[in-house]
């Protein structure tokens, strides 16, 4: 916000008014120096002296008077007696005990309070009042607190000519290490003068840094002073990086992909420079989208060329194995498609799966009795490019996909169709993650900006948050392992660190059960509507396809009734607490 200061004041306030004209230059005073006087000239000591242009202010304690308290207490005896009574002499006590029990009133006293204490009695005998109704029963905690997000730091790109940034690593084992490929994939936009280096970021201050790691360097661009709006490392590679992954058994190790193609290997204990690059005429000759580790040793990669590399990143002179995504098995690279996103499962490292730019998913292997057989199958169901493909990290038989204007979710079983999507989006999504705390939460980015976070055991139809995160597009989301933060890059080189509430990144009692529950009941109701449709599996009788329509039907209802019941005994237990 600008203040002005505006003054006001009459003309005639200011005096007469001088003018000024040229006039040649008139000595008026000549004073040559006096020696005489240097002799007087006193040297002073300088004297520094504050000044605080404040009010002056004291501060005062006040203490409200102290309470004091003690603590009483009433011991109560055997009493009672009448005044002739001493109960100190047993004899007399005994007397008048007996007197009393021959006493008319006392004996239907003892008689009506005896019936009472007997239902009592009979009562407790029939009824556990300490039994535990709902012991081994596990309970959904809802969420206590209204989900947020709030930014918390910002990281810009370095470089005069602002880049995309196209991909994000956190380091493995919960590391406050991020590091996030910086290219322009645009082709007119591109110029052979930007920017190639790509940027290792510490979030975390001093606690974060990577292991054995120097910032000394004698060239001074990459000597970047103790601040988190300096990157923590340079990646100065020969092509700008597309894609980048950290090694999950070494913490300083990463792979990364060119826009040239090729394949680089980084030790950022070794400098800035790549310690293995592999030669262009082996590499692959559209932008590497992806790489990924599956061994210390060995990583895979994905181009829009239509190939699928291995490499062994000890010699990365050429690929030890290769793969052509031709859907019609005959390893024509003219037919192949353009892979964009990758992923793999590390219990079944043989089996990947590949999101294409022509909008289909292909599951594939690496191995096979026969080499036309690698590519299993497809799955058809995105109109345009797949940015985004993983799998659930607690469900790997279950994967998350995002093209077009929604993300969907697939299941291993079905082929023609998602088990799950969300509807439409105004803007085109670029990027999407799962949680890895969370099996129900995952994360979606669009091109107007918005960060939106699904959980889809709660709601399906609409995010449980969105959040605006810049005015340009976002195109690219990484979740940290802790769940509690999340990394978003936009098209301008702009990281924005979020941190998300703790209900959104804290496991929920029994949320793997109901999430499998509903995972299973989509997955049935799509084969059912296959059946209907006439599949694969053949004709069913009207019978058998009736009882396959109830049955998913009858479920739900059931999994409602259940949560229904298990609100209401929580809101007893409320009241009654």
């Amino acid at each position: 916000m600008e203040i002005v200061h505006e003054y006001a004041k009459v003309r005639s306030d200011f005096g007469r008014q001088c003018l000024f004209s040229d006039r040649h230059v008139e000595m008026l005073v000549d004073m040559p120096p006096n020696p005489k006087l240097a002799s007087q000239f006193v040297l002073k000591t300088t004297r520094d002296l504050g000044v605080q242009g404040c009010y002056e202010m004291s501060e005062h304690e006040v203490n409200t008077d102290r309470f004091e308290h003690e603590n009483q207490g009433i011991n109560h005896v055997e009493g009672g007696w009448p005044k002739d009574i001493n109960s100190l002499e047993m004899e007399q006590t005994i007397r008048f005990k007996k007197k009393v029990e021959k006493d008319e009133i006392y004996m239907n006293s003892v008689l009506e309070l005896g019936e009472l204490i007997g239902q009592c009695v009979g009562q407790n005998n029939a009824v556990d009042i300490y039994q535990e109704y709902f012991k081994n029963e596990e309970l959904l905690d809802e969420l206590q607190e209204v989900p947020s997000i709030e930014i918390v730091n910002k990281y810009r790109d370095r470089s005069k000519v602002k880049r995309s940034i196209t991909c994000f690593s956190w380091q493995p084992k919960g590391g406050a290490i991020l590091a996030a490929a910086y290219s322009c994939l645009d082709p007119r936009k591109f110029t052979a003068d930007m920017s190639k280096d790509s940027y290792i970021w510490d979030i975390g201050g001093s606690n974060g840094r990577i292991e054995n790691h120097t910032r000394q360097s004698v060239d001074n661009h990459l000597c970047f002073p103790e601040s988190p709006n300096y990157p923590q490392a340079v990646l100065q590679a020969t092509s700008q990086l597309v894609c980048l992954t950290y090694n999950p058994q070494d913490l300083n190790t990463l792979v990364s992909g060119c826009r040239n193609g090729q394949i680089m290997l980084w030790d950022a204990r070794n400098g800035h420079q790549a310690t293995g690059v592999s030669p262009l005429e082996e590499s692959h000759t559209d932008p590497v989208y992806k790489a990924i580790w599956l061994e210390s040793d060995e990583a895979f990669s994905a181009s829009t060329d239509g190939q699928i590399l291995w490499w062994d990143v000890r010699h990365l002179s050429k690929p030890i194995e290769r793969l052509i995504l031709d859907i019609k098995r005959k390893d024509d690279l003219d037919n192949a498609l353009g892979a964009i996103s990758l992923d793999y499962t590390a219990t079944s490292p043989n089996m990947f799966i590949v999101g294409t730019e022509q909008g289909a998913v292909l599951s594939c292997k690496r191995t096979a009795e026969i080499p036309t057989e690698r590519i299993i199958c497809t799955y058809d169901g995105h109109h345009g490019p797949v940015y985004a493909l993983q799998r659930n990290p607690f469900f790997p038989q279950n994967f998350l996909t995002v093209g077009d204007w929604g993300a969907r979710i697939w299941s291993d079983e079905i082929k023609e169709t998602a088990i799950m999507w969300t509807k439409h989006q105004n803007a085109n999504l670029t990027d999407a993650c799962w949680s890895p705390v969370r099996p129900s939460v995952f994360v979606t980015v669009n091109m107007d900006g918005w960060l939106d976070i699904w959980d889809i055991l709660f709601k399906q139809n609409d995010p449980t948050i969105s959040f605006k995160v810049r005015e340009e597009p976002v195109c690219t989301v990484k979740v940290h392992e802790a769940g509690s933060k999340v990394a978003c890059g936009s098209q301008l080189g702009v990281i924005s660190l979020m941190k998300i509430s703790e209900g959104l990144c804290t496991e929920q009692n029994n949320e793997q059960d109901l999430l499998s529950e509903i995972l299973e009941r989509e997955a049935k109701r799509e084969k059912v509507l296959k059946a209907q449709r006439g599949g694969d599996e053949g004709e069913t009788d009207d019978q058998t396809l009736k009882e396959l329509i109830l049955k998913p039907e009858y479920d739900f209802y059931n999994l409602l009734d259940s949560e229904q019941r298990r609100k209401q005994w929580e809101s007893r237990q409320r009241h009654y607490k």
